[in-house]
């Protein structure tokens, strides 16, 4: 009865040592950088696969998500930090447990060796103990919470796997787009020189032109046939890449459209700010990381104080053993406990400070996580806004281009310019076919960055991310 009042007096009088946690803070723009003012939807609410409506992409990211070897490691991760929050759990329950020991054996000084000769003794002892920890300091709560902000840090972490996976796949897909592209800029701009060879050849042939220009028409020719392999090299590797992340051997990537067939959204707005901070996976993770600090110093300093506790145990001992089934052979005890610190020379203190200079070290880490987040948006909205200007630009600057290379074929064919006035056009014609062509690609990756950014795909659940449908198991 006496050590019932204890615990009920122990548990009355427990409470939670150490600091409660607060989200450290973080002051956060009134609007993104290069946004629109106040803009209260944002194109992190989309599901990923609405961003760009290509089936292909699709269907590509959805087996990257599924069988992508860094997401299987990811999810791993979390069902061992779902595992330790478990074990953590488990300290608020009794601990029971059993030992037995079993001998015999034979005192040779009064005896014979042998097992059945006189003298010849046997050993029993089987025990259950059982043992209990109120948690009166809170040293067990803090555990608990510093081990369930640990699993969801990394269930965060996992996500940030997931949309890192969905926007790597989704980029190394427009990039190989862009490469098909350029390999087709290429052949054009080969054909364009075949022509001109051709032309001067005929023309030097019938005496109307020279032997040096054929032969500098022959060079340009094959400097721009050398492009082909070395782009359709690019293209290997960019295939090999895509392959790789989806968790596959090395191989063709089969594409249904061409690069300028995919349309590019054109409102792509951003949301608040403030709410990036309960979208965006690595700060989410950050944040619980930092409960995770908070609650360690709870559970260091719980080590100042007594630990107070119940032990008990019953068996049976028994020697010899033809005594074991006696009454006479039950063992049994229960009693409190109860033990604390008394010396250290400052080794508590020490583990304290440690502490508190963890959570400082992940606070900064949050903080700077946040910050980080707050650039990523801006760059991508600013990069967006100028990408398309720069296209603008570049369109005007082939077009422009196209019309020279033709005047300078005329010019030439009417006799009232040299072939360098043509070569001058075509060499000018492809850079601003190639730059135009990576400005689309930019194009479509900004749009990438930018819902990775803002923690795109946010209000989808793990199997509806990975799935690429909502509802589905």
């Amino acid at each position: 009865m006496k050590v019932v009042i204890l615990w009920s007096s122990v548990l009355v009088a427990g409470c939670a040592v150490g600091p409660n946690y607060r989200r450290p803070t973080v002051n956060p723009p009134a609007n993104f950088r290069g946004a629109a003012a106040n803009q209260q939807n944002s194109i992190a609410d989309l599901p990923w696969w609405e961003i760009f409506k290509d089936d292909t992409l699709k269907q590509i990211v959805t087996t990257a998500l599924a069988n992508n070897y860094d997401v299987v490691a990811a999810a791993a991760r979390v069902e061992q930090a779902r595992q330790a929050a478990r074990q953590a759990q488990s300290e608020y329950f009794p601990q029971v447990d059993y030992s037995s020991v079993l001998t015999r054996g034979h005192n040779q000084f009064v005896g014979s060796p042998s097992s059945n000769a006189p003298g010849a003794q046997g050993f029993f002892l089987g025990i259950v103990t059982a043992a209990w920890e109120p948690d009166v300091w809170g040293r067990i709560r803090r555990m608990n919470e510093a081990a369930r902000a640990e699993y969801l840090a990394t269930d965060e972490a996992r996500r940030g796997v997931m949309l890192s996976l969905t926007s790597d796949v989704s980029q190394a897909y427009f990039e190989l787009l862009g490469l098909r592209l350029q390999l087709e800029i290429a052949r054009e701009s080969a054909q364009s020189y075949t022509t001109t060879f051709n032309l001067f050849t005929e023309r030097f042939q019938g005496g109307l032109g020279n032997a040096l220009q054929t032969s500098r028409a022959a060079a340009d020719l094959a400097t721009a046939e050398a492009r082909i392999p070395e782009l359709q090299r690019l293209i290997g590797i960019k295939e090999n890449q895509i392959s790789v992340l989806l968790g596959q051997n090395p191989g063709a990537v089969q594409t249904k459209v061409a690069l300028l067939d995919e349309v590019v959204p054109l409102d792509v707005p951003a949301g608040l700010p403030s709410s990036l901070l309960e979208r965006r996976p690595d700060v989410r993770a950050a944040a619980q990381s930092v409960r995770a600090a908070n609650a360690q110093i709870g559970v260091v300093q719980a080590a100042f104080f007594p630990t107070f506790g119940l032990t008990t145990f019953f068996g049976k001992l028994s020697t010899p053993l033809s005594q074991l089934s006696s009454g006479e052979t039950n063992a049994w005890s229960y009693g409190p406990r109860a033990a604390g610190p008394i010396f250290h020379a400052g080794g508590l203190k020490a583990r304290k400070k440690e502490a508190v200079a963890n959570w400082e070290q992940v606070t900064a880490q949050y903080q700077q996580a946040a910050l980080s987040a707050f650039r990523d948006v801006s760059d991508a909205l600013i990069s967006r806004e100028n990408f398309e200007a720069i296209r603008d630009q570049f369109i005007q600057s082939v077009q422009a281009n196209q019309e020279a290379v033709r005047l300078a074929n005329m010019r030439y064919l009417e006799g009232l310019s040299s072939y360098v006035e043509v070569l001058d056009a075509l060499q000018r014609l492809y850079p601003a076919q190639l730059a135009l062509a990576q400005t689309e690609v930019n194009r479509r990756l900004v749009i990438l960055q930018l819902y990775k950014a803002l923690g795109g795909g946010w209000n989808l659940s793990n199997a509806e991310f990975v799935t690429g449908a909502p509802g589905k198991p």
